[in-house]
């Protein structure tokens, strides 16, 4: 792969976080150059960063995402300043709304206006960021009298997830750099020249925007295993309104459109099966090591600057996917 950057998830599927450690600092000697953590329904966003600031030196350690919705922008401030200490120079604050379901089905949320709701948190978390006292009522978020009592070590950048146009244009105007997620590699020049247009119209410069994107990798010898479980990872994603309506937007209906068709009449085994190998193909890297690693640089050749592997193991059980996610780790490195 000939990416500037080569990033993975965190924490990796299998391998309890106390026991990182070696992974982390094999990851740093194979030439990856960051470690993005995630927020679904496993850890947190901020405490896999946390121990990958202990544990490793060059490394940079983002968050993708931190959800919008469920942390105030005290709270995100707060979690930034801690990272940006504990792992100096290293640390990128990502920043996006999630779904429906992780803010109004697991949190008790409201998942309503979720840009506007975006773009005031993101407003005054940045504020927050530059060390002084803000107080501002925004439409959609507040922050009265707040000031981070210990200095800032310097620029924090944040960056923002985007799937729309909306986000997009938001990312462009705002942030330091745009993560995507769960689209193919000719849906990538779509999505970036929507947000470096942005971030033209806003007096900026485009090629400042930096593109990361989040690519679900399966490694293994039997093809028909990997695509049974990215069938699986597929339908339990791009099902959910927020990502449908992207794929839709999009056009992607001839990939998806027989999936969705049978999931809202219940039927989840025919979803599965009405996913073609070409679908599969598009929105994966599916396979053995050579197979994944001309896959994301699909991704790579598109426009993503800094892919960001989720390595999905096909075994089911713990030691089994920690074994296959350290066999990812190494087999998939960039040296």
């Amino acid at each position: 792969m000939t990416a500037a950057r080569l990033g993975f998830s965190l924490p990796l599927a299998g391998v309890p976080l106390g026991e990182h450690r070696a992974p982390l600092q094999e990851a740093e000697r194979l030439g990856y150059t960051d470690a993005w953590s995630l927020e679904v329904d496993g850890t947190d966003a901020f405490t896999p960063l946390a121990v990958a600031a202990a544990w490793t030196t060059r490394m940079r350690l983002g968050t993708a995402i931190a959800n919008t919705f469920t942390r105030g922008p005290a709270t995100l401030a707060q979690s930034a300043l801690g990272m940006a200490e504990a792992a100096p120079g290293r640390f990128v604050l990502g920043l996006g709304t999630s779904s429906e379901a992780i803010v109004r089905d697991w949190n008790g949320g409201t998942f309503t206006r979720p840009l506007a709701r975006t773009r005031d948190v993101m407003a005054l978390v940045q504020q927050a960021l530059t060390g002084g006292r803000v107080s501002e009522t925004r439409p959609d978020a507040s922050m009265q009298g707040f000031r981070l009592s210990r200095p800032v070590p310097g620029t924090i950048p944040v960056y923002l997830a985007a799937l729309r146009s909306g986000m997009l244009r938001l990312a462009g105007e705002r942030a330091d750099g745009v993560i995507i997620n769960w689209l193919t590699p000719k849906d990538v020049p779509v999505v970036v020249d929507i947000a470096r247009e942005a971030a033209r119209a806003a007096g900026r410069d485009p090629d400042a925007l930096e593109v990361a994107c989040r690519i679900f990798v399966c490694m293994h010898d039997d093809l028909e295993t990997a695509r049974a479980m990215a069938r699986r990872t597929i339908a339990g994603y791009l099902t959910v309104p927020v990502y449908r309506h992207f794929h839709e937007w999009l056009g992607n209906h001839h990939l998806l459109g027989g999936m969705w068709e049978k999931w809202e009449a219940g039927d989840r085994r025919g979803a599965l099966a009405s996913l073609s190998d070409d679908a599969i193909d598009q929105l994966f890297a599916v396979g053995d090591a050579g197979r994944c690693r001309a896959a994301v640089q699909r991704w790579v050749e598109a426009g993503v600057q800094a892919p960001i592997m989720y390595f999905q193991p096909a075994a089911t059980d713990e030691e089994g996917m920690g074994r296959e996610s350290l066999a990812m780790l190494r087999a998939l490195a960039p040296a």
